[in-house]
């Protein structure tokens, strides 16, 4: 059979950390290239998986005027599947007039937060319009967890079927021979944005002096964060600034318990991440989370106070967090994107099937 071509809306660069486009890239990369031809956008140079990738091909656009280059291909290209449409001004353009030409190729969404997007405050209204009138406009929608799932239900009245965020569990390896930590260390890997509550750490970094945090990531919150560390004057909490890859591999290694506190999120890849890295999860139970079992792989707190009482439970007992962190590598095990990988092939194949496609 003649490979199914998919557009993917992402760029392959290999310096593009956003969460969304790694998993994009790290979906692609996976796919059998007998059965699936890509095609992706790329402003610099390609990830090294993608680039090995045969049946792999790569728009290249300049930093300026991208729309008048993408539109085309929306229009124009020869794929039959496009995939993981994003709220860009060529994907308004295209999903607005494409019913005007009876265009029967597909176009398939991937939520990955929740819909209610007014509750992330650095997501501006023309933002979240534009959202409305991209991705809401997919003909098929694919949510990574049920709680999305029920999200997008609940707001606007779309079904979608759920298949989980992976996680690279043969990069993401606990390193259970290091000799441990003097004092225990709690690790924050995120956009530092107040509804992920990186701020905790430093309340908690003042409170509990015998352990050391550190937080890991950029965003609007960090001069705040580094003020408070100032003011407060400790010496057991560190911003390190964004890290990736191999970086921050070895920091999820060299970490005890991984604190997430934030309250609005789909399935955070960071939590997997941590998992696989071998790490007990202290996490908040608003968006509940399938990527941690409370009391077996870590905890799931409804508030702060309930963090910070699993947080001091975990501290005062290196063997309880050595358990867990063994079951939350057990755990991890069931996203891994070899075995997510083959969902969404299948789904491919199920979509192209409609169209005549495939075999």
């Amino acid at each position: 059979m003649k490979p199914i071509r998919l557009l993917v809306d992402s760029f392959a660069d290999a310096d593009q950390f956003n969460s969304q486009m790694q998993n994009a890239r790290d979906l692609v990369s996976r796919l059998d290239p007998e059965r699936f031809h890509v095609t992706m956008f790329l402003c610099g140079e390609p990830h090294r998986s993608l680039a090995e990738r045969p049946g792999t091909r790569f728009i290249r656009l300049g930093q300026r005027g991208q729309t008048l280059r993408i539109l085309p291909e929306f229009v124009f290209g020869r794929h039959s599947i496009l995939f993981y449409v994003k709220g860009s001004p060529a994907s308004k353009i295209y999903l607005g007039l494409r019913r005007t030409w009876h265009d029967r190729r597909v176009v398939i969404a991937s939520i990955e937060s929740q819909s209610d997007l007014q509750k992330d405050e650095t997501v501006k209204d023309e933002q979240i319009r534009s959202w409305k009138k991209t991705v809401l406009r997919s003909d098929v929608f694919f949510s990574n967890s049920s709680c999305v799932r029920a999200s997008l239900k609940k707001h606007y009245g779309l079904e979608s079927e759920v298949i989980p965020t992976g996680v690279d569990t043969q990069f993401f390896t606990p390193e259970w021979d290091r000799p441990p930590n003097a004092r225990p260390r709690v690790l924050f890997v995120g956009s530092l944005r107040r509804f992920k509550g990186p701020q905790l750490l430093v309340d908690a970094a003042s409170r509990l002096p015998h352990a050391d945090f550190v937080i890991v990531g950029k965003g609007p919150l960090e001069s705040e964060l580094r003020a408070g560390i100032q003011r407060r004057r400790l010496s057991n909490c560190e911003l390190a600034g964004g890290r990736y890859g191999s970086e921050l591999r070895d920091i999820y290694r060299k970490a005890d318990v991984f604190l997430f506190p934030s309250h609005w999120e789909g399935s955070p890849k960071v939590i997997l991440e941590a998992a696989s890295s071998g790490l007990p999860v202290l996490a908040r139970c608003d968006y509940e989370p399938e990527t941690v079992e409370h009391g077996r792989t870590g905890y799931l707190g409804g508030s702060e106070h309930e963090l910070m009482g699993y947080l001091d439970t975990l501290l005062a007992n290196a063997e309880l967090r050595r358990t867990m962190g063994r079951a939350s590598r057990v755990l991890s095990g069931r996203f891994d994107w070899n075995l997510i990988t083959p969902q969404w092939e299948r789904v491919f194949l199920r979509e192209a099937s409609k169209l005549g496609l495939g075999s």
